[in-house]
């Protein structure tokens, strides 16, 4: 049965289509940004508050690129890379062998992720072991996601993204009454596209960690078809009335976009100022999770005791959304890449069903026997952000093809549009630069 359905032209009507950005911001705001983010404000102070800032904005360029591309193929993101020009290797593109080849260190970050949770629940309940919080918390996450089902994934992180951003923005106001209180002349310092020379390197990498990544840009694929936008746009058949219904539907992803990305630099940014507030005075600058332990030790000193929940609580949804998130999408993205090298079948929505069950469970086991194994989740966090800096150069190589070869010529954007989407290559490509030359 058809599902073609004209695009609302209002922005209150819109509004009732978004849900594949709550998913985006689920996942992209984790230990990235609890750990890596407030230590580089505990590093640097208020002086790179801009870099954050330009990080989260410039990079949702590429995530528009692949919604367009989930919207006027309706097709998942693994089949179109195996459609992309050059050579193939057996069955798949080399792109796809290229995302296999990285994904020991991705589940090395995942897991990490999982080492996370569980040690925030144990400061939590220490009666109850890490090693055990980390099996729970796997266990559950499965339970909850296995059936494969879009609208509890949508409405889970919803839920999830308005408790950590809530508490987050709570805890940066309750600051306000306490000596680390903020002033404006501190953001308005670190406002001013300045950098010291000393703090080049931290700034780089604070681009490279921040804002919406390689896998959350392919994660947009399936949330945007799985939400509708390509059934309610129809198959392409070359008609004005396709063409007109793709650029509404485009107007509503843009829309969902934009918001995601204004919830994850809010989180960001408040992240960041903590940080700077809290820790940089002091001049030290703790690592991986004791940053945990640390900003909630300093909350009940200036706030009281009670302070440690409310910290604890918006650190739990912080990580553990990434987690919840993270099992959804990779059963997806892994099902699909399967698919296409011939390893499972997922050409039928009961064949994707399935796999999608199946890697539910598997995965995260994965990311748990890695953690209790190796018990370093700030390691296996950094491992797998050096296959995540790899991952988007090639998403980036993938963007361009979308857009000057995949891209319906009645589809063509504004100049304003492709203006921004070089902003963004440009901005990746000199960062990755400037990180191989530094490993030189």
């Amino acid at each position: 049965m058809s599902r073609i359905l004209s695009p609302p032209s209002t922005f209150a009507g819109r509004l009732k289509y978004l849900g594949p950005g709550f998913i985006l911001s689920a996942a992209i705001v984790g230990s990235g940004e609890l750990i890596a983010t407030t230590a580089l404000g505990a590093k640097a102070g208020f002086v790179t508050f801009w870099v954050i800032i330009v990080s989260c904005l410039v990079k949702v360029a590429l995530q528009l690129e692949f919604g367009k591309n989930a919207i006027y193929t309706g097709t998942f993101m693994m089949h179109n890379f195996n459609q992309l020009p050059g050579r193939k290797w057996g069955r798949a593109h080399w792109s796809i062998w290229l995302w296999l080849s990285l994904q020991g260190l991705k589940l090395l970050q995942v897991g990490g992720i999982v080492g996370g949770v569980a040690i925030v629940l144990n400061m939590a309940w220490p009666s109850i072991s890490v090693n055990v919080w980390a099996i729970l918390s796997v266990l559950i996450t499965s339970f909850l996601v296995y059936r494969g089902h879009y609208g509890p994934i949508e409405k889970g992180a919803l839920v999830m993204i308005i408790l950590f951003t809530g508490v987050i923005l709570v805890s940066l106001i309750l600051l306000q009454g306490t000596k680390y209180a903020i002033h404006w002349e501190q953001i308005k310092s670190g406002l001013q596209f300045s950098l010291p020379t000393s703090l080049v390197a931290i700034a780089f990498g604070a681009f490279g960690i921040t804002g919406v990544g390689g896998d959350e840009i392919m994660y947009y694929n399936y949330w945007c078809i799985e939400k509708g936008y390509a059934a309610y746009t129809g198959p392409n058949d070359g008609t004005p009335e396709w063409a007109e219904r793709a650029k509404g539907w485009f107007n509503v992803m843009y829309l969902d976009a934009v918001l995601s990305m204004v919830v994850y630099t809010v989180v960001t940014a408040a992240f960041y100022l903590l940080g700077a507030a809290v820790l940089h005075r002091g001049g030290a600058v703790p690592e991986g999770y004791e940053m945990i332990e640390v900003l909630s030790r300093i909350f009940t000193e200036t706030l009281g005791p009670w302070a440690k929940n409310l910290f604890l609580v918006g650190a739990f949804f912080v990580l553990y959304s990434t987690l919840f998130t993270a099992t959804a999408s990779w059963a997806r993205v892994w099902g699909d890449a399967f698919g296409e090298l011939g390893w499972m079948k997922f050409d039928t929505a009961e064949n994707q069903r399935k796999s999608i069950a199946i890697l539910s469970w598997i995965l995260p086991a994965a990311w748990c026997v890695l953690y209790l194994f190796i018990q370093s989740p700030v390691l296996m966090v950094i491992l797998g952000g050096i296959a995540t800096s790899i991952l988007l150069l090639l998403i980036v190589y993938v963007s361009l093809v979308f857009r000057f070869k995949e891209l319906p010529a009645s589809l063509k954007p504004t100049l304003t549009y492709d203006i921004f989407f070089w902003i963004s290559v440009v901005s990746i490509l000199m960062v990755s630069a400037y990180g191989v030359i530094k490993i030189i």
